[in-house]
């Protein structure tokens, strides 16, 4: 007959056992998040222009530069003048301080540039599950095998490089290699926080690929081209 006691306590070891499992398991995550979220919100005044008036911001920028060299012919300026006073007149029918959103403009750009490299700190260092397409890279500086895992197939070869928060640098622990570009693949690893830098040739020519994260993958499944649960 078991003691009461010792059923107890081996039952307190089981689930102890159990939830420790559970902690180490990876964690299954999707794209969205991995971006900071309190760096996605944020003023743009640039957001809410229409194409016409992006334009007319472009005419009054250049308008004034071209006034304001001495090189620019007398001929010439009736003519810039009069584009940049039709601008002006447009900003301020639509209500708009024209002057104070161009001094927004690099006020703005660090916001954007904040936005697509700030990471969700939630994730760094923990062991987690994601997938996406594995583009093929060069060995590391040490000589790891590595990948770039992207969530839209087509990122860095037919279309441009997602935003460095977006692209994760792959180091693998196995010898697995694609077989092909944009591969769609499920890995397992460790995630963490290290901005990187390299430029290599994809498809066309010499790409910068800019990822905020590094993933040291232990595992590595190879999905349908056609999964549908890739980037989910």
């Amino acid at each position: 007959m078991i003691h009461p006691a010792r059923f107890a306590a081996a039952f307190v070891l089981f689930i102890t056992a159990a939830s420790l499992e559970a902690k180490n398991e990876p964690a299954s995550i999707v794209w969205a998040e991995l971006p900071d979220p309190s760096a996605q919100q944020f003023e743009d005044p640039y957001r809410d222009l229409t194409e016409d008036q992006v334009e007319q911001l472009r005419i009054v920028v250049q308008a004034r530069e071209e006034l304001a060299l001495e090189t620019t012919p007398q001929q010439d300026r009736p003519g810039i003048e009069s584009r940049l006073t039709t601008a002006i007149e447009a900003f301020s029918a639509a209500d708009i301080d024209v002057d104070w959103l161009i001094a927004q403009r690099w006020v703005v750009a660090q916001r954007r540039e904040r936005a697509a490299n700030a990471a969700n700190r939630a994730f760094d260092g923990r062991s987690v599950s994601i997938a996406g397409f594995a583009i093929p890279a060069p060995l590391d500086a040490d000589g790891t095998p590595t990948v770039y895992l992207v969530e839209v197939a087509g990122q860095c070869s037919h279309m441009p490089p997602p935003p460095p928060n977006q692209m994760v640098k792959v180091r693998l622990e196995s010898g697995w290699a694609p077989t092909f570009m944009n591969q769609p693949v499920r890995l397992k690893g460790q995630l963490h926080i290290d901005p990187s830098e390299r430029v290599f040739p994809i498809v066309d020519g010499d790409v910068a690929m800019k990822a905020t994260w590094r993933l040291d993958a232990s595992d590595v499944e190879e999905l349908r081209p056609a999964a549908t649960d890739v980037g989910e």
